[in-house]
């Protein structure tokens, strides 16, 4: 059973650490339900355990925090979605790669949803979708840019921490970092690709592809 939690307005990141690190030790001790938890934070950068203090471009722009995750340096914000995914890896295969490529597969099933074809790149973390109307990367390949960011930790083989996903946030607040220490990429959101997409359409689509993926 997998509880589905969806919270309006911004998510303090400290008061949501908190929750996750609770839910994960209920669940590690069979008294808390897996859950899956959709909300937005305030501005601010997180540092993942691979973060460079070089990719911190303007430290005083907004808060940040460590986030104890893997990976870089991300930036949440208002009209992004965050979902925190508290899910028992072990009795899901043991196998974490396998669970990070399933991730990935959820966020693609979902853009798929929208028309958008994302797509992953060995050493570049995140969904990624190709922009050919921008100039080309210097080996001639299609410009890309990234919409959904992931990074996860795991505690006896439950995960939290999870996945980000552009819909409407303000794209100029990612240059303060290195976003994942990738710097020859851009970042994109779906109202930047042209589509008139809400939270809410993105919380449904995004619930109908985990069934398909998860079976939950």
């Amino acid at each position: 059973m997998v509880e589905w939690i969806t919270t309006d307005g911004l998510t303090d990141y400290d008061a949501a650490l908190a929750f996750m690190e609770d839910r994960v030790k209920g669940i590690i001790n069979g008294t808390a339900d897996e859950c899956i938890w959709l909300l937005e934070h305030p501005p601010l950068y997180t540092a993942g355990t691979s973060a460079r203090p070089a990719d911190l471009i303007d430290p005083d722009r907004f808060p940040v925090h460590e986030a104890r995750r893997g990976g870089e340096y991300t930036y949440h914000g208002p009209g992004q979605r965050v979902v925190y995914v508290m899910l028992d890896v072990g009795k899901r295969g043991h196998d974490v790669r396998r669970f990070v490529k399933d991730l990935e597969a959820w966020v693609i099933a979902t853009l798929d949803s929208f028309n958008i074809k994302g797509e992953i790149r060995a050493g570049r973390v995140g969904v990624w979708v190709q922009r050919p109307e921008k100039p080309a990367q210097p080996d001639g390949q299609p410009a890309e840019d990234k919409i959904a960011a992931i990074g996860i930790r795991l505690r006896k083989w439950v995960s939290f921490h999870g996945i980000s996903i552009n819909v409407e946030p303000d794209l100029s607040h990612f240059d303060g970092i290195v976003p994942c220490g990738i710097s020859d990429h851009g970042v994109t959101s779906l109202v930047d690709l042209g589509l008139p997409v809400g939270m809410g359409d993105l919380d449904v689509a995004l619930r109908a592809a985990f069934a398909e993926r998860f079976g939950d």
